[in-house]
């Protein structure tokens, strides 16, 4: 599966001029831009709005923005209320071009809500890859023409994420009981806590919007202390003084916490990286939580060999 790309770079194209031949896919979040490339192939050239370190919930649309929208031939966001600052400007293209919520595709009774829905469905890998048909529709309504690639890449890609949802599975659920608690700054993790069994513990709710409080901190730091957690998480899309916050607080209360590292949640890791596909992010995620909460993360399946061998990725 090929990474999504930044604004100013097309996907792996052989010239330019190959690029102007294909139609254009703007995709606003990493996590869609990947998989809207690996079923695109080589029909379609897509590009991301946001990029690695962005965080969607807080995003604002530049005049850059405005304008790769206006170019596109179709456009792709998730919906769900993760992307609220661009609706006006999403809404202002569907008029004249196809502008699509993958989001809607999801069953709505899989769709966890509290305050509001959360819109972080991704971290699910098998609830995400129901959002390939909705991916191949779309593609294919912009190239009639590509159908039958674009099926087969889509069934291909739903292996693997078949095969990652057991692998997390399996990894996840190697853990004794009593360590399976993921502790991280602000709660993107529901749909992987859902799926694989585990406790979760965030300091902030589903947005970054507003600030974790003294006693949101206080209260998680307690929480963790009485329950003997041996490792927390920053997140790459929000600064980790929260985190480093909490840490110091459950110090003062005897408890010694350790980073247990960063973890991939509202965007994917650099470009040209493994964690910079949707699978990698995944993977990364997983492994870092397995390993600091104690565990060993299961052999890679057969399925993702062809990913990890192109990425370099051993184990």
């Amino acid at each position: 599966m090929r990474a999504a790309l930044s604004l100013v770079m097309l996907l792996a194209l052989p010239s330019a001029a190959a690029a102007a031949d294909r139609p254009g896919v703007l995709a606003t979040i990493g996590m869609i831009g990947d998989l809207a490339a690996g079923v695109a192939g080589e029909c379609a050239a897509v590009s991301t709005l946001m990029g690695p370190g962005v965080d969607p919930h807080l995003y604002r649309a530049t005049p850059a923005d405005v304008r790769a929208m206006d170019r596109a031939d179709l456009v792709l966001y998730l919906g769900l209320g993760l992307e609220g600052q661009l609706a006006e400007v999403l809404g202002r293209f569907a008029a004249r071009k196809p502008v699509v919520a993958v989001g809607a595709a999801l069953p709505q009774d899989e769709l966890a809500a509290g305050d509001g829905v959360d819109p972080h469905v991704w971290m699910d890998p098998g609830l995400w890859r129901q959002t390939l048909p909705a991916l191949a529709g779309a593609l294919t309504g912009l190239t009639p023409d590509c159908a039958g690639p674009i099926a087969a890449n889509a069934e291909r890609i739903g292996a693997e994420l078949d095969a990652l949802d057991r692998w997390v599975a399996d990894s996840i659920g190697a853990l004794p009981e009593p360590a399976r608690v993921l502790v991280t700054a602000h709660d993107a993790f529901g749909y992987y806590g859902r799926a694989y069994g585990l406790r979760l513990v965030a300091i902030q709710g589903l947005s970054t919007e507003s600030e974790a409080s003294v006693a949101d901190i206080a209260g998680t730091a307690r929480l963790v202390a009485e329950a003997g957690v041996p490792a927390v998480f920053v997140e790459s899309t929000i600064n980790p003084r929260t985190i480093q916050a909490m840490i110091a607080a459950a110090r003062d209360l005897g408890h010694d916490l350790a980073v247990g590292g960063s973890l991939y949640s509202d965007a994917m890791g650099a470009e040209g990286t493994a964690e910079g596909t949707y699978i990698g992010m995944i993977h990364a995620n997983t492994r870092a939580i397995v390993t600091a909460l104690g565990g060993m993360p299961a052999p890679l399946p057969a399925e993702l060999a062809g990913w990890a061998a192109h990425w370099g990725v051993t184990e």
